[in-house]
């Protein structure tokens, strides 16, 4: 994988403005994924829906964090939500084929960490 100089189309953001090329391809994607919250829920969707509740138990988020990242991540298109208005009311969030493919990278990262972030270093 080559990293260099980002692309025009690169340099559109997701409100259709354009921004100044960077110095590294990488930038704007882990702008959009790499905050802390961001990355932990979706993680924990890659095994799959999950209710609101689940996914605040699961990633220590609190409500508030949470609701947040998984608005941010519905409006960029990595998440869908899904009410479910039988009694009890219930939202389920799950990932979407752009959210989907993150796995592989998910993966990637994990196997990197395992063999380079000796806890005994």
């Amino acid at each position: 994988m080559t990293v260099g100089k980002q692309s025009d189309a690169a340099n559109e953001t997701t409100s259709g403005t354009t921004t100044e090329p960077g110095p590294c391809s990488l930038v704007e994607p882990f702008e959009q994924i790499g905050s802390k919250w961001r990355l932990v829920v979706l993680n924990d969707l890659l095994e799959g829906e999950k209710r609101f509740n689940v996914l605040k138990r699961s990633t220590g988020a609190s409500s508030r964090t949470l609701s947040r990242v998984l608005d941010d991540l519905e409006e960029m298109g990595f998440v869908t939500r899904r009410l479910e208005e039988d009694a009890p009311v219930a939202t389920y969030y799950s990932l979407t084929d752009k959210g989907e493919s993150l796995a592989p990278m998910f993966a990637s990262i994990e196997e990197w960490a395992m063999e380079w972030l000796d806890a005994d270093d």
